[in-house]
């Protein structure tokens, strides 16, 4: 982080007002005003007549905000292009991807989700799995008084005819 944002030191809270954020960052109410109208971003959006809060986020984009226009010189304009590059996303890379997810993660992701709708359709009793009943485990009333704390035990087990 540059020097000049590296003395401010933030409150560790997640809401500021409008005048806090003005006296941590050093600028006048009407200067972050006029930073709000050109990077709308900036600040929870609240109801007419109520107080304008940011987050700690929105405090840390009005540190760079003051140091791209009063240390580095650029205009409002070129300070909001400069926050559009650092923020945008970087494009992604076709075969960086397929490394990641896999070449056919498709395929994959459709078997398992045909894999769900059959083990849903089973457990409903409409699927092609009548060759399955569902019963108790064979803990029977055990189970019951062995059941988690917030009061969940076990699924019942499938078992073939």
């Amino acid at each position: 982080m540059p020097e000049t944002l590296a003395h401010v030191e933030i409150p560790k809270r997640a809401l500021f007002k409008a005048a806090e954020v003005c006296d941590l960052v050093k600028v006048q109410p009407y200067v972050l005003r006029s930073w709000e109208a050109e990077f709308p971003e900036l600040g929870v959006t609240k109801s007419a007549g109520a107080p304008r809060i940011y987050r700690r986020a929105d405090v840390e984009q009005v540190l760079r905000i003051k140091h791209l226009l009063l240390v580095e010189g650029l205009t409002l304009a070129g300070a909001r292009r400069k926050l559009e590059e650092v923020s945008a996303p970087v494009a992604a890379d076709e075969p960086a991807m397929d490394e990641l997810i896999g070449q056919n993660a498709r395929e994959r992701l459709t078997a398992v989700k045909m894999g769900l709708r059959s083990i849903l359709d089973l457990l409903s009793g409409n699927g092609a799995g009548d060759d399955f009943q569902l019963e108790a485990s064979h803990r029977g009333k055990a189970q019951k008084k062995s059941a988690g704390k917030n009061g969940t035990s076990r699924a019942p087990h499938a078992r073939r005819k």
